[in-house]
């Protein structure tokens, strides 16, 4: 594993910066553009920071970067000031995208408290382009979009008259969601937002687990995830030394183990390793590698707690765990939108 010399990361600037076209803009959670602009810079990208919650950078081949909600190639960003010469400018530019791929658009503000003042004007952007692109070739949903082969569209609004228009091909997009910002709906009898981030992490995998399959959800307490994860059908060994939620407790599709996550051995090998442990992240790391190497597992979905220091070096070890002690294979390492100073990682082990 090779080692890299930290990035400079230059001060924020006082007015958001207007995106260069043909180069990438990134969204990212407030606070974290620095780690997401040394990631860019690692991948070689010549990133520049925008303003809170946008950095901008030359393409990114490879996985997609871990801190970045999401991702655009941008096509203008836009001079004009009024609500509709703004929509006029978006919607030339939209009609002007190479190719004849039907189009899904959606605007977004970037998540900080100046750019979700602005969301009222965000909708009202979206409504008018929508209203002026031909019929025939707008998709509404999202999903809809990536089966049929569509471009996303984003239109972000920034803070200081700032627009910027861009695209993606929705099959290659990092999310789906405006902004990357997946809102999960937190169900009534959810212990926590725990809950939430799980829902957001299957949300993105092609398939989810279903009735029958076996799951082993580490550091299971007091049940979050175990709870989704039997409201699907499936039968989970809940991992964890404390008291699961009461309802759980007597549920048969529940198997509770109350022992230390990493003593733990299943008896046969299960198809799905699931864990959100309040845990030091390199530990973590070498016990789902461990789960991986001795092939306890087929498909893995867990939650890595990061320091509040050097998060881009431990990332580098944790995937390095992973992949080359593990032998994880197709992992994927976000910060999902319910995540705060954690990333999601996915990846699976082929038979």
């Amino acid at each position: 594993m090779c080692i890299r010399a930290r990035a400079k990361v230059p001060a924020m600037p006082a007015r958001t910066l207007a995106a260069r076209p043909g180069r990438w803009l990134w969204t990212c959670r407030a606070g974290f553009e620095s780690h997401l602009f040394e990631e860019l810079e690692w991948a070689g990208a010549e990133p520049r920071l925008l303003g809170e919650a946008l950095v901008e950078s030359d393409a990114v081949s490879g996985p997609p970067p871990a801190f970045a909600r999401a991702g655009y190639q941008v096509a203008a960003t836009l001079t004009a000031t009024s609500p509709e010469a703004i929509a006029e400018a978006a919607t030339r530019t939209v009609l002007a995208l190479p190719g004849r791929a039907p189009w899904a658009v959606q605007a977004f503000t970037p998540d900080t408290p100046r750019g979700n003042a602005l969301a009222p004007v965000a909708e009202a952007l979206e409504s008018a382009v929508s209203a002026r692109l031909p019929a025939e070739r707008r998709i509404e949903d999202a999903q809809r979009a990536r089966e049929a082969g569509a471009l996303l569209v984003s239109l972000c609004v920034a803070p200081d008259d700032v627009t910027v228009v861009g695209a993606v091909h929705a099959r290659e997009a990092v999310s789906l969601a405006a902004g990357g910002r997946r809102r999960m709906r937190r169900a009534g009898d959810a212990p926590s937002r725990a809950a939430m981030k799980l829902e957001e992490a299957l949300d993105g995998l092609a398939f989810e687990p279903g009735r029958g399959d076996v799951c082993v959800d580490l550091g299971a307490a007091p049940g979050g995830w175990t709870q989704r994860l039997v409201s699907r059908g499936a039968k989970v060994v809940a991992v964890d030394p404390a008291r699961l939620m009461p309802e759980l407790t007597g549920n048969p599709r529940v198997k509770h183990v109350q022992e230390s996550a990493f003593a733990y051995a299943p008896d046969e090998p299960a198809d799905w390793l699931f864990c959100d442990m309040a845990w030091r992240p390199l530990e973590v790391a070498q016990l789902l590698a461990k789960w991986g190497r001795r092939g306890w597992a087929q498909h893995l979905v867990a939650n890595i707690k990061l320091p509040m220091k050097d998060k881009n070096p431990i990332l580098l070890r944790v995937r390095h765990t992973l992949v080359q002690e593990g032998g994880w294979e197709g992992l994927t390492v976000r910060q999902l939108y319910h995540d705060r100073d954690e990333v999601t990682v996915t990846a699976h082990k082929m038979k």
